[in-house]
């Protein structure tokens, strides 16, 4: 946003700058004019663009030229003022107009011919090769001091120069708009085909219209502008609605008939700014996170993503290939997504990310990196989709989880479960099995199983829980020695898995030591996973078996698990439902069978039973009622 337009008039001398300051100011011809004029400035109010402007006047007599170097970077935009009646002084602008360019300050220019009065002629035709010339002279306006001629246009064409400059929009040799300005304008149009069929119907045109401009087009407008495109291009308009080639050709003409002031509105408004970049402020929105809270994607946010992943699943197998994905991160300027991806989340048969995998990659970002995910948000245009003020309404910031404890409840929907376990003990395998994934399947899969470090993203069966974060540390033991300890980063979870393998006689004493030096003497929850359980179970080299080991810490007994069969089984309903609450190894009870029949998550499967048991009551109280009247 610009707060101010700071412009600087400079000539040679006797063409009338400082009488044009002086007439702006007092609205009438001064009698006397001073070699230079004081500074002034005009108030936001009276100005067209409603900007307060800065005029500073500059003198060849008494001025310096460092200080006029001075000025010109300080300057927003630079009048050159000549006299229409002096041909002379048309030759010396070459004095000042490469000044700014010399200097590296890429000053907007306008040209000012005054004295217009004393001529029956125009000084257009001589001006315009310096025009061509130079693209960064912005317009040229001829103007009369004395007769108040043009007075108020030329500042205010001023002002449009610095709020919405020609320069980073189009190239006049070319006649066609730059490259970085069709890349934004090209991102625009992707985030406003909202069902991403490659054109603007009317519907997408008159949404964007009224998110640009705040109103609405005419059916009757519409259709003008459309046949603009049409008569210009054959490519322009496809099925009724705008392409992408039509949409551009709309700016350049725009441009060229000198209403840029349009195209700056649409960039601005999508979040770009002057050097067509998006800004810090519309990317990273402030979001204020008390300490002990977490972050998660709201309902509105989860809609808006759906539609997201909906308009790009063009085979609708709910699955997106990798040229799907591709197309739906084309508004990105980097691709946010590699191919680690794939491995933690969930995948078809293809490989490609399902629609759970990708709303599971989505809300783990959001608790991991929330920044990032705002970030993520504003390339996709949530905020304009939305009608919402920025990014930061999609986030639900969750209450200190000290105040849960002391309710022994909690509305979070994403917890975070810390897998620790030696070198070789399964947690990778582990892991992937949340992902219906194991040893059986293709050999390609054997590669996630290498990873140092593993996030997931899932849906469990308890009632309460939703969603889970996983995170693995591999070769713990390695980074261990008694001098060294484990970060905060790695003790601030919500439950602890500590994995061993059966086979592996000195597996689990890494799993003890783990437990008695950072989570004895804690309230985080605690669960043992016995990993490898197809093979042979050893004597563990350690003063207890791990099930003695258990009972005298009143941790839950070791869970079996195995990934090396074709029905891979995950301690699911094993997994503490109330977290870190009073009874947090204790889980809560749900329908499974309701789960297992409807394939649907604890918590789908508790509300869907309990509508059942709602309408069996109604009709039990109904049908009797419907029977007497129509008796």
């Amino acid at each position: 946003t610009l707060r101010l337009s700071q412009t600087l008039p400079v000539s040679t001398a006797k063409v009338g700058k400082t009488s044009l300051i002086m007439t702006l100011v007092s609205e009438e011809f001064p009698d006397e004019v001073p070699l230079r004029a004081e500074e002034i400035t005009i108030p936001a109010d009276v100005t067209p663009e409603r900007v307060p402007t800065h005029i500073v006047d500059y003198s060849e007599a008494e001025q310096s030229d460092e200080q006029l170097f001075q000025e010109i970077s300080k300057a927003n935009v630079i009048c050159i003022v000549y006299s229409v009646n002096n041909k002379k002084s048309i030759d010396k602008l070459r004095k000042f107009y490469p000044v700014g360019y010399v200097l590296g300050y890429r000053v907007p220019l306008i040209l000012v011919g005054n004295k217009s009065d004393l001529v029956e002629h125009s000084s257009m035709e001589t001006i315009l090769p310096i025009m061509n010339q130079y693209s960064e002279i912005e317009t040229c306006v001829e103007c009369s001091a004395k007769n108040l001629k043009n007075i108020s246009e030329l500042f205010y064409y001023a002002q449009k120069a610095v709020l919405h400059p020609t320069g980073p929009l189009y190239c006049p040799e070319e006649k066609e708009i730059k490259p970085a300005c069709a890349k934004a304008l090209t991102r625009i149009f992707k985030v406003s085909d909202l069902d991403n069929d490659g054109i603007l119907n009317d519907n997408e045109l008159n949404f964007f219209q009224r998110t640009c401009f705040n109103t609405p087009l005419a059916p009757q407008a519409l259709e003008d502008v459309k046949n603009v495109v049409r008569k210009n291009m054959t490519d322009g308009v496809r099925d009724n609605g705008l392409t992408l080639k039509g949409f551009l050709f709309l700016h350049t003409l725009f441009i060229q008939r000198g209403r840029h002031e349009t195209t700056w509105t649409v960039l601005r408004r999508f979040g770009y700014d002057d050097d067509l970049e998006l800004t810090q402020e519309y990317l990273f929105p402030p979001l204020k996170i008390p300490p002990d809270c977490t972050t998660e994607l709201n309902h509105n946010a989860y809609l808006f993503l759906q539609s997201v992943f909906d308009k790009h699943d063009k085979d609708r197998d709910c699955a997106l290939s990798p040229d799907e994905l591709k197309d739906l991160f084309r508004v990105f300027p980097y691709m946010p997504w590699g191919p680690d991806v794939n491995s933690t989340v969930c995948t078809s048969d293809q490989g490609w990310i399902t629609y759970q995998g990708y709303l599971s990659q989505w809300t783990l970002t959001t608790y991991l990196d929330v920044q990032r995910c705002l970030e993520y948000l504003g390339y996709l245009g949530y905020s304009i989709i939305c009608e919402q003020e920025s990014q930061a309404a999609a986030i639900t910031v969750t209450r200190d989880k000290k105040i849960d404890l002391q309710k022994k409840q909690t509305q979070r929907n994403v917890f975070c479960c810390n897998v620790f376990g030696a070198s070789g003990s399964g947690k990778s395998g582990f892991l992937q099995a949340f992902l219906g994934r194991n040893l059986v399947v293709s050999h390609l899969h054997l590669l996630w199983f290498t990873f140092t470090f593993i996030h997931l993203a899932g849906d469990f069966l308890q009632s309460d829980i939703h969603q889970f974060e996983l995170k693995e540390f591999h070769q713990l033991h390695e980074v261990f020695p008694d001098s060294e300890f484990l970060s905060d980063a790695d003790l601030c979870c919500d439950v602890v898995c500590l994995v061993y393998d059966i086979s592996n006689p000195s597996s689990f004493e890494f799993c003890a030591d783990i437990f008695k030096r950072y989570f004895m003497d804690s309230k985080t929850p605690c669960m043992v996973i016995a990993a490898k359980s197809d093979l042979h179970e050893v004597k563990q080299h350690y003063s207890q078996s791990p099930l003695e080991f258990c009972k005298r810490h009143k941790i839950p007994p070791p869970q079996s698990f195995t990934c090396n069969t074709a029905d891979c089984w995950v301690p699911t309903h094993h997994f503490p439902s109330d977290l870190s609450f009073d009874a947090p190894h204790i889980p809560s009870p749900s329908p499974a069978w309701l789960c297992r029949i409807l394939n649907l998550p604890g918590s789908l499967a508790q509300d869907f039973f309990t509508f059942c048991l709602l309408c069996l009551l109604i009709c039990y109280i109904f049908f009797p009622i419907l029977h007497w009247c129509m008796l």
